[in-house]
Protein backbone atom coordinates (compact mmCIF):
# COMPACT_ATOMS: atom_id res chain seq x y z
CA UNK A 1 0.00 0.00 0.00
CA UNK A 2 1.14 3.34 -0.97
CA UNK A 3 0.32 5.83 1.93
CA UNK A 4 -3.09 5.78 3.67
CA UNK A 5 -6.25 4.10 2.33
CA UNK A 6 -8.39 6.32 -0.26
CA UNK A 7 -11.65 6.54 1.89
CA UNK A 8 -14.83 8.49 1.57
CA UNK A 9 -16.35 6.71 -1.79
CA UNK A 10 -20.03 7.91 -1.53
CA UNK A 11 -22.40 6.37 -3.50
CA UNK A 12 -26.21 5.29 -3.17
CA UNK A 13 -24.66 1.49 -1.60
CA UNK A 14 -22.62 3.23 0.98
CA UNK A 15 -24.63 5.63 2.20
CA UNK A 16 -27.68 3.57 3.30
CA UNK A 17 -25.49 1.11 5.24
CA UNK A 18 -28.65 -0.34 6.68
CA UNK A 19 -30.09 -1.67 3.06
CA UNK A 20 -26.44 -2.80 2.46
CA UNK A 21 -27.68 -7.04 2.77
CA UNK A 22 -30.35 -6.04 0.09
CA UNK A 23 -28.19 -4.17 -2.45
CA UNK A 24 -25.16 -7.15 -1.60
CA UNK A 25 -28.10 -9.93 -2.49
CA UNK A 26 -28.82 -7.77 -5.76
CA UNK A 27 -25.58 -7.05 -7.16
CA UNK A 28 -24.58 -10.61 -6.55
CA UNK A 29 -27.54 -11.52 -8.31
CA UNK A 30 -26.41 -9.01 -10.87
CA UNK A 31 -22.69 -10.80 -10.79
CA UNK A 32 -24.13 -14.46 -11.31
CA UNK A 33 -26.08 -13.47 -14.32
CA UNK A 34 -23.33 -11.48 -16.11
CA UNK A 35 -20.96 -14.56 -15.87
CA UNK A 36 -23.42 -17.23 -16.49
CA UNK A 37 -25.33 -15.45 -19.42
CA UNK A 38 -21.82 -14.72 -21.23
CA UNK A 39 -19.94 -18.00 -20.08
CA UNK A 40 -22.69 -19.74 -21.78
CA UNK A 41 -22.94 -18.11 -25.47
CA UNK A 42 -19.04 -18.38 -25.23
CA UNK A 43 -18.71 -22.27 -24.63
CA UNK A 44 -21.78 -23.17 -26.83
CA UNK A 45 -19.32 -21.32 -29.70
CA UNK A 46 -16.23 -23.16 -28.32
CA UNK A 47 -18.37 -26.85 -28.51
CA UNK A 48 -20.00 -26.13 -31.64
CA UNK A 49 -17.77 -26.71 -34.46
CA UNK A 50 -20.63 -25.18 -37.21
CA UNK A 51 -19.91 -22.34 -34.92
CA UNK A 52 -16.05 -21.74 -35.39
CA UNK A 53 -15.77 -18.81 -37.51
CA UNK A 54 -14.67 -15.19 -37.54
CA UNK A 55 -17.54 -14.24 -36.64
CA UNK A 56 -18.95 -16.10 -33.55
CA UNK A 57 -14.95 -15.71 -32.46
CA UNK A 58 -15.34 -12.06 -31.99
CA UNK A 59 -18.24 -12.52 -30.04
CA UNK A 60 -17.04 -15.05 -28.18
CA UNK A 61 -13.93 -12.64 -27.42
CA UNK A 62 -16.42 -9.67 -26.65
CA UNK A 63 -18.27 -11.57 -24.19
CA UNK A 64 -15.01 -12.61 -22.41
CA UNK A 65 -14.20 -9.13 -22.58
CA UNK A 66 -17.14 -8.22 -20.25
CA UNK A 67 -16.52 -11.29 -18.04
CA UNK A 68 -12.73 -9.85 -17.42
CA UNK A 69 -13.99 -6.48 -16.68
CA UNK A 70 -16.35 -7.28 -14.41
CA UNK A 71 -14.35 -10.02 -12.73
CA UNK A 72 -10.77 -8.33 -12.86
CA UNK A 73 -8.84 -8.29 -9.23
CA UNK A 74 -10.65 -5.80 -7.16
CA UNK A 75 -11.99 -4.05 -10.53
CA UNK A 76 -15.52 -3.76 -10.21
CA UNK A 77 -18.00 -6.19 -8.60
CA UNK A 78 -15.65 -8.22 -6.22
CA UNK A 79 -14.52 -4.93 -4.89
CA UNK A 80 -18.54 -3.79 -4.77
CA UNK A 81 -19.72 -6.64 -2.46
CA UNK A 82 -17.08 -6.80 -0.20
CA UNK A 83 -17.39 -2.83 0.70
CA UNK A 84 -21.07 -3.24 0.92
CA UNK A 85 -20.77 -5.79 3.84
CA UNK A 86 -18.18 -3.36 5.35
CA UNK A 87 -18.50 -0.31 7.59
CA UNK A 88 -15.49 1.48 6.41
CA UNK A 89 -14.99 1.27 2.38
CA UNK A 90 -11.72 1.49 1.23
CA UNK A 91 -9.47 0.93 -1.77
CA UNK A 92 -5.54 1.22 -1.86
CA UNK A 93 -3.42 3.88 -3.87
CA UNK A 94 -2.58 1.18 -6.69
CA UNK A 95 -5.66 -0.55 -6.59
CA UNK A 96 -7.08 2.42 -7.63
CA UNK A 97 -4.50 2.95 -10.26
CA UNK A 98 -5.27 -0.87 -10.83
CA UNK A 99 -9.12 -0.15 -11.31
CA UNK A 100 -8.31 2.74 -13.76
CA UNK A 101 -6.23 0.96 -15.89
CA UNK A 102 -8.89 -1.84 -16.18
CA UNK A 103 -11.54 0.29 -16.42
CA UNK A 104 -10.43 2.32 -19.62
CA UNK A 105 -7.99 -0.34 -21.32
CA UNK A 106 -11.06 -3.30 -21.28
CA UNK A 107 -13.50 -0.65 -22.45
CA UNK A 108 -11.29 0.42 -25.77
CA UNK A 109 -10.82 -3.44 -26.32
CA UNK A 110 -14.43 -3.23 -26.37
CA UNK A 111 -14.77 -0.76 -29.35
CA UNK A 112 -11.41 -2.40 -31.04
CA UNK A 113 -13.71 -5.91 -31.01
CA UNK A 114 -16.74 -3.90 -32.20
CA UNK A 115 -14.65 -2.48 -34.87
CA UNK A 116 -12.76 -6.03 -35.72
CA UNK A 117 -16.46 -7.09 -36.39
CA UNK A 118 -17.34 -4.87 -38.33
CA UNK A 119 -14.10 -5.62 -40.45
CA UNK A 120 -15.58 -9.17 -40.87
CA UNK A 121 -18.85 -8.44 -41.76
CA UNK A 122 -17.83 -6.17 -44.83
CA UNK A 123 -15.67 -8.75 -45.83
CA UNK A 124 -17.97 -11.54 -45.80
CA UNK A 125 -20.79 -8.96 -47.82
CA UNK A 126 -18.90 -7.02 -49.92
CA UNK A 127 -15.65 -9.18 -50.92
CA UNK A 128 -16.89 -12.95 -50.19
CA UNK A 129 -14.57 -14.20 -52.67
CA UNK A 130 -11.40 -12.81 -50.75
CA UNK A 131 -12.86 -13.92 -47.42
CA UNK A 132 -11.32 -16.87 -45.99
CA UNK A 133 -7.76 -15.33 -47.05
CA UNK A 134 -8.79 -12.21 -45.56
CA UNK A 135 -10.14 -13.83 -42.57
CA UNK A 136 -7.47 -16.53 -41.95
CA UNK A 137 -6.99 -17.59 -38.67
CA UNK A 138 -3.68 -15.97 -38.38
CA UNK A 139 -4.95 -12.72 -38.79
CA UNK A 140 -8.03 -13.55 -36.77
CA UNK A 141 -5.43 -14.18 -34.14
CA UNK A 142 -3.73 -11.03 -34.80
CA UNK A 143 -6.75 -8.88 -34.53
CA UNK A 144 -7.96 -10.15 -31.51
CA UNK A 145 -4.23 -9.96 -29.95
CA UNK A 146 -4.17 -6.39 -30.71
CA UNK A 147 -7.62 -5.06 -29.55
CA UNK A 148 -6.54 -6.22 -26.26
CA UNK A 149 -3.02 -5.34 -26.00
CA UNK A 150 -2.69 -1.94 -28.05
CA UNK A 151 -5.44 -0.13 -25.43
CA UNK A 152 -3.27 -1.59 -22.59
CA UNK A 153 -0.11 0.06 -23.73
CA UNK A 154 -1.28 3.14 -24.38
CA UNK A 155 -2.99 3.07 -20.82
CA UNK A 156 0.23 1.89 -18.85
CA UNK A 157 2.25 4.57 -20.99
CA UNK A 158 -0.43 7.63 -19.73
CA UNK A 159 -0.96 5.53 -15.89
CA UNK A 160 2.84 5.92 -15.70
CA UNK A 161 3.41 9.78 -16.58
CA UNK A 162 0.59 10.32 -14.01
CA UNK A 163 2.48 8.55 -11.45
CA UNK A 164 6.11 10.17 -12.34
CA UNK A 165 4.75 13.52 -12.20
CA UNK A 166 2.42 12.93 -9.18
CA UNK A 167 4.85 11.04 -6.57
CA UNK A 168 1.90 11.08 -4.54
CA UNK A 169 -1.71 11.75 -3.50
CA UNK A 170 -3.03 14.66 -2.73
CA UNK A 171 -6.45 13.76 -2.23
CA UNK A 172 -7.53 10.67 0.20
CA UNK A 173 -11.30 10.97 -1.03
CA UNK A 174 -13.04 9.19 -3.68
CA UNK A 175 -16.86 10.17 -4.77
CA UNK A 176 -17.08 7.51 -7.20
CA UNK A 177 -18.30 3.91 -7.13
CA UNK A 178 -15.17 3.35 -8.37
CA UNK A 179 -11.72 4.75 -9.70
CA UNK A 180 -12.31 5.77 -13.06
CA UNK A 181 -12.03 9.80 -14.11
CA UNK A 182 -12.16 10.68 -9.95
CA UNK A 183 -8.16 9.41 -10.41
CA UNK A 184 -7.69 12.58 -11.34
CA UNK A 185 -8.98 14.70 -8.35
CA UNK A 186 -7.06 12.54 -6.58
CA UNK A 187 -3.61 13.43 -8.02
CA UNK A 188 -5.02 17.04 -8.69
CA UNK A 189 -3.91 16.83 -11.86
CA UNK A 190 -5.06 19.81 -14.01
CA UNK A 191 -7.05 18.61 -17.31
CA UNK A 192 -4.28 20.67 -19.71
CA UNK A 193 -1.71 18.85 -18.36
CA UNK A 194 -2.22 15.14 -19.80
CA UNK A 195 -4.83 16.84 -22.48
CA UNK A 196 -3.15 15.83 -25.40
CA UNK A 197 -1.97 12.52 -24.21
CA UNK A 198 -5.22 11.88 -23.31
CA UNK A 199 -6.62 13.17 -26.76
CA UNK A 200 -4.54 10.88 -28.72
CA UNK A 201 -5.38 7.73 -26.74
CA UNK A 202 -9.04 9.01 -27.42
CA UNK A 203 -8.09 9.28 -31.16
CA UNK A 204 -6.77 5.95 -31.12
CA UNK A 205 -8.68 3.73 -29.88
CA UNK A 206 -12.27 5.39 -29.98
CA UNK A 207 -12.42 8.63 -32.75
CA UNK A 208 -10.39 6.13 -35.54
CA UNK A 209 -12.53 2.85 -35.26
CA UNK A 210 -15.42 4.85 -35.22
CA UNK A 211 -14.47 6.35 -38.65
CA UNK A 212 -13.29 2.79 -39.74
CA UNK A 213 -16.69 1.21 -38.51
CA UNK A 214 -19.09 4.15 -40.16
CA UNK A 215 -17.14 3.55 -43.66
CA UNK A 216 -17.68 -0.33 -43.21
CA UNK A 217 -21.43 -0.11 -42.47
CA UNK A 218 -22.30 2.25 -45.26
CA UNK A 219 -20.44 0.27 -47.41
CA UNK A 220 -22.81 -2.82 -46.28
CA UNK A 221 -25.88 -0.77 -46.80
CA UNK A 222 -24.44 0.38 -49.90
CA UNK A 223 -23.80 -3.24 -51.90
CA UNK A 224 -26.66 -4.57 -49.74
CA UNK A 225 -29.48 -2.25 -51.10
CA UNK A 226 -27.87 -3.15 -54.93
CA UNK A 227 -27.93 -6.89 -54.07
CA UNK A 228 -30.63 -9.44 -54.48
CA UNK A 229 -33.34 -9.94 -51.18
CA UNK A 230 -31.53 -12.85 -49.80
CA UNK A 231 -27.97 -10.90 -48.99
CA UNK A 232 -29.77 -8.14 -47.94
CA UNK A 233 -31.93 -10.31 -45.33
CA UNK A 234 -28.51 -12.14 -44.71
CA UNK A 235 -27.14 -8.64 -44.14
CA UNK A 236 -29.44 -7.42 -41.77
CA UNK A 237 -29.54 -10.74 -40.10
CA UNK A 238 -25.60 -10.70 -39.13
CA UNK A 239 -24.99 -6.96 -38.88
CA UNK A 240 -27.90 -5.68 -36.86
CA UNK A 241 -27.14 -7.35 -33.33
CA UNK A 242 -23.40 -5.77 -33.90
CA UNK A 243 -25.00 -2.39 -35.00
CA UNK A 244 -27.22 -2.34 -31.52
CA UNK A 245 -24.23 -3.39 -29.86
CA UNK A 246 -22.51 -0.57 -31.52
CA UNK A 247 -24.80 1.69 -30.64
CA UNK A 248 -25.09 1.01 -26.98
CA UNK A 249 -22.15 1.12 -25.84
CA UNK A 250 -20.79 4.01 -28.11
CA UNK A 251 -23.57 6.22 -26.40
CA UNK A 252 -22.29 5.34 -22.79
CA UNK A 253 -19.02 5.78 -23.38
CA UNK A 254 -19.81 9.06 -25.14
CA UNK A 255 -21.69 9.94 -21.76
CA UNK A 256 -18.63 8.99 -19.59
CA UNK A 257 -15.67 10.63 -21.40
CA UNK A 258 -17.98 13.91 -21.26
CA UNK A 259 -18.93 13.42 -17.85
CA UNK A 260 -14.98 12.45 -16.99
CA UNK A 261 -14.09 16.27 -18.88
CA UNK A 262 -16.91 18.18 -17.69
CA UNK A 263 -17.66 16.14 -14.34
CA UNK A 264 -18.10 19.25 -12.07
CA UNK A 265 -20.55 20.11 -14.11
CA UNK A 266 -23.26 17.66 -13.75
CA UNK A 267 -25.44 16.12 -11.18
CA UNK A 268 -24.26 13.14 -8.89
CA UNK A 269 -27.70 11.71 -10.06
CA UNK A 270 -26.65 11.37 -13.61
CA UNK A 271 -22.91 10.17 -12.90
CA UNK A 272 -24.64 7.42 -10.91
CA UNK A 273 -27.11 6.10 -13.14
CA UNK A 274 -24.27 5.86 -16.46
CA UNK A 275 -21.61 4.15 -14.14
CA UNK A 276 -24.40 2.03 -13.40
CA UNK A 277 -25.66 1.21 -16.74
CA UNK A 278 -21.88 0.18 -17.55
CA UNK A 279 -21.59 -1.96 -14.52
CA UNK A 280 -24.98 -3.56 -14.74
CA UNK A 281 -26.33 -3.40 -18.13
CA UNK A 282 -23.90 -2.98 -20.73
CA UNK A 283 -22.68 -6.67 -19.47
CA UNK A 284 -25.83 -8.22 -19.65
CA UNK A 285 -27.24 -6.57 -22.65
CA UNK A 286 -24.43 -8.07 -25.23
CA UNK A 287 -25.11 -11.94 -24.34
CA UNK A 288 -28.92 -11.04 -24.48
CA UNK A 289 -28.61 -9.69 -28.19
CA UNK A 290 -26.49 -12.25 -29.61
CA UNK A 291 -28.60 -14.92 -27.82
CA UNK A 292 -32.19 -13.65 -29.36
CA UNK A 293 -30.77 -11.80 -32.28
CA UNK A 294 -28.29 -14.58 -33.91
CA UNK A 295 -29.86 -17.09 -35.52
CA UNK A 296 -27.32 -19.95 -34.61
CA UNK A 297 -26.42 -19.19 -31.65
CA UNK A 298 -30.25 -18.48 -30.83
CA UNK A 299 -30.87 -22.15 -32.20
CA UNK A 300 -28.03 -23.61 -29.79
CA UNK A 301 -29.32 -22.03 -26.85
CA UNK A 302 -33.02 -23.49 -27.32
CA UNK A 303 -31.88 -26.64 -27.83
CA UNK A 304 -29.58 -25.93 -24.48
CA UNK A 305 -32.34 -24.78 -22.53
CA UNK A 306 -35.29 -26.43 -24.31
CA UNK A 307 -33.80 -30.02 -25.68
CA UNK A 308 -36.33 -31.58 -28.35
CA UNK A 309 -35.12 -35.07 -29.37
CA UNK A 310 -37.00 -34.61 -32.67
CA UNK A 311 -34.49 -31.65 -33.94
CA UNK A 312 -31.20 -32.54 -32.84
CA UNK A 313 -27.96 -29.76 -33.56
CA UNK A 314 -25.73 -31.45 -35.13
CA UNK A 315 -22.23 -30.87 -33.97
Amino acid sequence: MYGPDCSGQKNFVFILQKYRFLYFFFLLVIYVLILCSNSTIICLIWIHKSLHEPMYIFIAALLGNSILYSTSLAAVYPKLLVDILSKRQTITYYTCFFQHGVYYSLGASEFLLLTAMSFDRYVSICKPLQYPSLMSKRRVTAMLMLSWLWPLLQLMVAISGKVIINQRPCSFSLEAIFCNTELQKLLCIKLEEFAVLDMMILINVALLPALFILFTYIRILIISYQSSKEIRSRAAQTCLPHVLVLVNFSCLGSFEVIIGFFGSGYPKALRLTVMLQIIIYQPLFNPTIYGLKMKQISRHVKMLFCPDKKSQVII
